[in-house]
């Protein structure tokens, strides 16, 4: 994930960076936890982050994807590659978030744990993180309990399940209660929305006239 990052950013950093009139930047599905990265290292003049069902606070599930890319693991078992050295080379194990191996994910997701400010490897560029991200005035979270990929499918509003697989919502996430990257204080500035929207699949959330209407247009000043 870091890879792919740091080649978009040197593609978008001019954009990001020397417009006076600000960027908003619309990313789809894992392309959200791209822009996520972006948002982090780069000193960016984005005002408004349009995220299209992406799994913004990480994935656990059984879909046709993880089956067709890794057909000899089930979510229960699958930590036992992604939580490895070799495992965070797959862009999926830099986001996977069994909520009943937090510790491993701790330990090893470079990614994800580090974006969240989870990590057990100190990250020195933390703060700086935290204050990039905060250059946002507006977080558009858009999904849908019909995508059939996202898992849960609230992840794309920062929701994720416990270790009970309860999906909690960001509110009672251990990440926003401690304001670990700046999610907290951006609600409280009244920059988060939320579109809950049924009847869409993950790869139609891009395509869907109705979608751009709602959730992309009224942002694009």
């Amino acid at each position: 994930m870091w890879d792919q990052v740091d080649k978009i950013s040197k593609l978008v950093s001019p954009i990001l960076t020397n417009s006076s009139s600000g960027t908003v930047l619309v990313c789809f599905s894992q392309g959200g936890l791209i822009c996520r990265g972006l948002l982090a290292t780069i000193p960016h003049n984005v005002e408004t982050f349009i995220s299209l069902s992406s799994p913004l606070a990480g994935q656990f599930g059984d879909t046709d994807y993880l089956k067709f890319f890794f057909p000899y693991y089930v979510k229960e078992n699958i930590y036992k590659l992604f939580y490895t050295e070799v495992g965070q080379v797959f862009s999926v194990g830099g986001y996977w978030k069994d909520p009943h191996e937090q510790k491993l994910f701790q330990k090893f997701s470079t990614y994800l744990a580090t974006l969240n400010n989870q990590s057990d490897t100190f990250n020195p560029k933390s703060h700086e993180f935290k204050e990039n991200f905060l250059r946002l005035k507006n977080i558009v979270m858009v999904g849908g309990p019909d995508d059939g990929v996202i898992t849960p499918w609230q992840s794309s509003q920062f929701g994720m399940y416990n270790a009970s697989e309860k999906v909690l919502p960001m509110e009672k996430q251990e990440w926003y209660l401690n304001d670990a990257f700046g999610l907290q204080t951006l609600a409280k500035r009244g920059g988060l929305h939320l579109h809950t929207i049924p009847g869409i699949h993950h790869v139609r959330w891009h395509k869907e006239l109705q979608i751009f209407k709602c959730c992309v247009l009224p942002w694009l000043t």
